[in-house]
């Protein structure tokens, strides 16, 4: 896709759209114009995203996947090449997570289900949206991927969840280096800590062991990246960038 190409209809995927980030994402990219196939394991979540699009609603596509799963994976982009016949941007966000564990305590299922939600879900509907992006016409598209600052320094006792996010990152770089061929481009956006909705923010693990509550910032820091991302032509790539609270504990965790 040339840099003048435009598109009458921009057609997202968001996964983990049903909640948190993925839903905020979702609605900013359907306020901005997209159409945005909503994908999450519960419909009932998608379902309630969609309706807080208000007027745009009818842009927002709810689809019950488990992106763990190839066979689900492929029924979603299935049904997005039915609806739509091409992909423009894939967001992946879905990801499970689990308590701070010393490693020594981590059990192989709880590794499993982590690594599965992160680095075997994005793969899979990266390599799903390749697959579309290489074919269509016009060719090419964007997939961001949600790092964390995990995907660049650890925390204490997130071992799983530290190791998955480093995988992302090393998906991310060769999703950008195999997409030059085909037009496609792949950035990583690594996002601190975002204010809950509805709950307090829970201590988090420090680099001397402690807990503390760390700062925290509005979602829409998040989406407004994203948005830019998402709207840059395919020949430009934010390859890597990490949104944060300028008072959250990164370098070196200190």
């Amino acid at each position: 896709m040339t840099e003048s190409a435009e598109l009458a209809e921009k057609i997202s995927v968001v996964t983990g759209a049903g909640s948190g980030i993925g839903r905020a994402c979702a609605l900013g990219l359907l306020a901005d114009g997209w159409t945005v196939v909503l994908a999450g394991r519960r419909k009932d979540p998608l379902v309630e995203t969609a309706a807080l699009a208000g007027a745009d609603a009818a842009r927002a596509v709810p689809v019950p996947a488990d992106i763990t799963d190839g066979d689900s994976v492929a029924r979603l982009f299935d049904e997005v090449a039915t609806r739509f016949g091409r992909i423009d941007l894939l967001f992946n966000n879905a990801a499970d997570t689990m308590p701070y564990t010393p490693t020594e305590d981590v059990s192989v299922e709880d590794w499993h289900r982590v690594m599965d939600s992160i680095a075997t879900g994005s793969f899979l509907c990266a390599r799903a949206a390749y697959r579309m992006m290489k074919d269509q016409t016009p060719r090419g598209g964007r997939i961001i991927n949600n790092g964390a600052p995990s995907a660049q320094v650890p925390r204490p006792d997130s071992i799983a969840f530290t190791a998955a996010k480093h995988a992302v990152a090393g998906l991310t770089r060769s999703l950008s280096l195999d997409g030059r061929r085909y037009d496609i481009s792949c950035g990583q956006i690594d996002i601190g800590n975002v204010t809950p909705v509805g709950r307090e923010q829970p201590a988090v693990r420090q680099a001397d062991g402690t807990l503390r509550v760390e700062p925290t910032m509005d979602v829409r820091h998040v989406v407004e990246m994203v948005l830019v991302m998402a709207n840059l032509p395919v020949g430009v790539n934010v390859q890597s960038v990490a949104v944060m609270p300028s008072a959250m504990p990164y370098v070196g965790r200190g």
